[in-house]
């Protein structure tokens, strides 16, 4: 089915700006995108009462992306718990000004920061990912609002890598305030089979987000596109797909996405291949 199709603005910018915005939006829309996936890597980077003014003059549609940059962390072993907190309340604040309704991100660890867990180890930080997040999701449950809680793969969390693991950990906050958002790119390194582990989510998954299996363009690679599409479908899910590539222009986005090369021969060519593939999937 038509689905409404996002596109990170990390596909050509980091971080995202006011001055960036006006161009990237027009840029989006001319593409054929129905929404951005906004990044706020630190507040006050742009301001939500413009950019909602912007959006609808193009009528696209926004998600918010919280950046989990150094120390940003739901568990004090990997950062301060306290401005993680705040900085995810204004990421909330934001959504609510654009009229969002997801603020997807790995919220529990900064992305890079990885640890060797016993199962003793890992219920500790289970409970004390629920403890901080709870707060936060009931914030954002007022307002209509979901924090889309993403896992990773393993050389960039070890924390929460499947879907599986996501589902347990997050069990007593999942449809108050909390789902899933679940990135192609880290279904195909983690899951046995990604269209399974998208059943098994099921009406926890809150954003999807999309992109070759190297992190390029839809369509280029070896991805089952119709069988992520069924799989979302027979999930139930209706929500957007967020096309999230990276430039390797910005060095601190490319060393922490690992973008050493270019993933096309330019930033607009992967962004326009890829709704070309999914339109001509029919997602779009």
């Amino acid at each position: 089915m038509p689905r409404t199709i996002a596109v990170n603005t990390w596909v050509w910018t980091s971080p995202l700006t006011d001055a960036a915005l006006g161009p990237l939006a027009r840029k989006a829309a001319d593409l054929g995108y129905t929404a951005l996936e906004l990044p706020l890597e630190n507040v006050g980077d742009w301001d939500p009462a413009g950019v909602r003014a912007a959006l609808d003059d193009l009528r696209l549609g926004a998600v918010v992306i919280g950046a989990m940059g150094p120390r940003r962390s739901l568990l004090a072993r990997a950062g301060d718990v306290g401005s993680t907190q705040e900085y995810l309340r204004a990421c909330i604040d934001a959504a609510r000004v654009l009229g969002a309704s997801v603020v997807a991100g790995p919220f529990y660890a900064p992305t890079g920061v990885t640890w060797r867990m016993d199962a003793d180890e890992r219920a500790l930080i289970v409970r004390e990912l629920r403890e901080n997040l709870a707060p936060l999701a009931d914030e954002a449950a007022e307002s209509g609002i979901t924090l889309a809680v993403e896992p990773l793969n393993r050389y960039e969390t070890s924390v929460l890598n499947t879907v599986e693991q996501s589902l347990d950990a997050l069990a007593p906050l999942i449809g108050s305030g909390v789902g899933l958002a679940l990135d192609t790119y880290h279904l195909n390194i983690e899951e046995k089979k990604p269209d399974d582990a998208i059943r098994a989510a099921g009406s926890a998954i809150a954003h999807v987000q999309v992109c070759g299996s190297d992190r390029g363009a839809v369509g280029d690679d070896h991805t089952d596109w119709p069988g992520i599409l069924r799989a979302l479908d027979d999930a139930g899910y209706r929500g957007a797909l967020g096309l999230e590539s990276f430039t390797g222009e910005n060095a601190t986005i490319a060393v922490a996405a690992s973008v050493w090369r270019p993933l096309a021969e330019t930033q607009d060519l992967l962004a326009e291949r890829s709704i070309r593939a999914l339109r001509s999937l029919g997602a779009a």
